[in-house]
């Protein structure tokens, strides 16, 4: 499986990240949101990069220009609720683009450190020959995104590739993503990787709590 990491590089999105993981930026929820949403945007620009293209006529003022445009349909799937701001950065760059959504949340036992995920419903458009773009904010054990993955394709039909898409991934839930989908149409995106996770699964150092930063504590 091909991995992407955005932060390998230096670019404006390093700026990005670092608010999203500043606690005192994080004060702002207005702010998080649309740093999300910036992020999405950027991941959005370097997938659109390995897309197919065709030259497509478009008349000016003066004269007629042929433009390289992409020759793709795309869907843009997002886990509720974290995944709503990323998603739509995303949809700014591919405001044409279908709109699935899997509802799923982290079950804890009474320990409040051993969980599973549990999905409540999943609306999807057709898939079948798709760039589907699955986004996330938050890959930390990998289960859910693989989960989510499949009960997608379950319903939505088999896409021409996935593009799997996150924010900051822990080392192990990276490399439980390669493992359990290796050979399968699917490049995984991510913006950083961090090396650990704490007891309750969360990203060390990660971000924190991507949900409740943006929306608010529930629960």
């Amino acid at each position: 499986m091909e991995v992407h990491v955005i932060d390998e590089e230096n670019s404006i999105y390093n700026y990005f990240l670092a608010e999203l993981r500043n606690k005192q930026v994080q004060g702002d929820p207005l702010r998080f949101r649309r740093n999300l949403e910036r992020v999405g945007e950027v991941m959005a620009y370097e997938i659109s990069k390995t897309f197919d293209y065709k030259a497509v006529a478009v008349d000016t003022p003066i004269n007629r220009a042929e433009v390289m445009l992409p020759d793709e349909e795309v869907v843009v799937a997002s886990v509720l609720r974290a995944g709503l701001p990323f998603h739509l950065g995303f949809l700014n760059y591919f405001d044409r683009a279908g709109n699935a959504f899997v509802s799923a949340r982290r079950h804890y036992a009474e320990n409040h450190q051993d969980f599973e995920i549990r999905f409540d419903s999943v609306y999807s458009p057709s898939l079948e020959g798709k760039q589907l773009l699955l986004v996330d904010p938050m890959l930390a054990t990998g289960g859910s995104i693989v989960v989510a993955y499949r009960e997608l394709l379950a319903q939505g039909g088999v896409p021409r590739h996935t593009h799997i898409a996150a924010i900051i991934a822990s080392r192990q839930g990276m490399e439980r993503v390669v493992s359990e989908l290796e050979g399968e149409p699917v490049t995984l995106w991510l913006g950083a990787v961090d090396e650990g996770l704490t007891p309750s699964a969360y990203i060390d150092p990660g971000m924190g709590d991507a949900g409740d930063l943006a929306f608010g504590e529930k629960i």
